[in-house]
């Protein structure tokens, strides 16, 4: 049975929807307890912690199984399995990227640039320290608890620093000239527990179920009757993750046809297909799909 660590904070809301979504719901006694159940012969025991700890744990084999971000497995140089990236939430949904960033008005195009002794501010020390090296560069680098991009210029000289868009940065009057890391959200294993058959089974089939729930999102099964002079020219109305299905209806009626869309399309998608002389339009939700 798996141990199974799940991040708290920002992501715990989503995290939680998404186990929910792919029948692995999570129950604790209450929202602060950080010990939680599945009920699923796969998973022995959960934990809520924090995404920072998440990937030296699963590491270390605290726990078998875990979610946290890309950023967080390689601050804490975390030798774990990736099973995949998983963009379940807003904050999931597109890449962070951990960057440098100086003074607008800095002569420093890229770190190669930078002095040595030059004064850094980051969340991420480690991962900073490792750039630096590797660039040949001495920094002064200095742990930051937030609000790094405000210590411009009076306490540092440049920073180090996560953003999704750079408009936190731009508008503090900084400039990004090197990207160190791009991080999503991912399903880390232990190494050692991934190398034993019956466990790394179970983590494949866990992560089916929450991938089956994450292709599931934003689309929409449509089902309807179609004459057969009509089929054709329907069939080039229909966008499908490979093909649509097509059935012969009873006694030559026409026939079934069946197909994924982007829910997105259904409002432009059904009129055309009912100007198309197709009847009997049906529209159902997804809860997986898996390939």
């Amino acid at each position: 049975m798996l141990k199974l660590v799940l991040p708290k904070g920002s992501l715990e809301k989503a995290t939680l929807q998404l186990f929910e979504a792919a029948d692995l719901p999570v129950t604790r006694s209450s929202s602060v307890n950080y010990k939680a159940e599945i009920a699923d012969p796969r998973i022995g025991s959960v934990r809520i912690l924090r995404p920072q700890e998440i990937g030296r744990y699963v590491a270390d084999g605290l726990f078998d199984i875990g979610i946290t971000g890309r950023d967080w497995i390689e601050e804490t140089s975390s030798e774990v399995v990736s099973l995949g990236e998983l963009k379940y939430s807003k904050a999931t949904a597109n890449p962070v990227k951990i960057v440098l960033a100086v003074p607008g008005d800095s002569p420093w195009q890229s770190v190669a640039d930078m002095p040595d002794g030059v004064r850094i501010s980051s969340e991420y020390p480690e991962i900073t320290r490792r750039f630096f090296a590797d660039a040949g560069v001495e920094a002064d680098i200095r742990l930051s608890y937030g609000a790094t991009e405000a210590k411009v210029p009076d306490i540092v000289d440049a920073v180090v620093d996560i953003t999704e868009t750079g408009s936190a940065l731009r508008a503090a009057g900084l400039r990004i000239t090197d990207t160190l890391l791009t991080s999503y959200t991912e399903l880390i294993a232990n190494p050692e527990a991934h190398a034993e058959p019956d466990k790394a089974h179970a983590m494949a089939q866990i992560h089916t179920l929450l991938r089956g729930v994450l292709d599931a999102r934003g689309r929409v099964l449509v089902k309807m009757n179609v004459p057969t002079d009509k089929l054709d020219a329907l069939i080039g109305l229909l966008p499908s993750m490979k093909a649509p299905t097509v059935n012969e209806l009873f006694r030559g009626a026409g026939y079934a046809v069946e197909t994924v869309v982007a829910k997105t399309d259904i409002n432009i998608l059904i009129p055309a297909l009912r100007d198309h002389g197709a009847t009997g339009i049906v529209e159902i939700p997804i809860a997986k799909i898996v390939p």
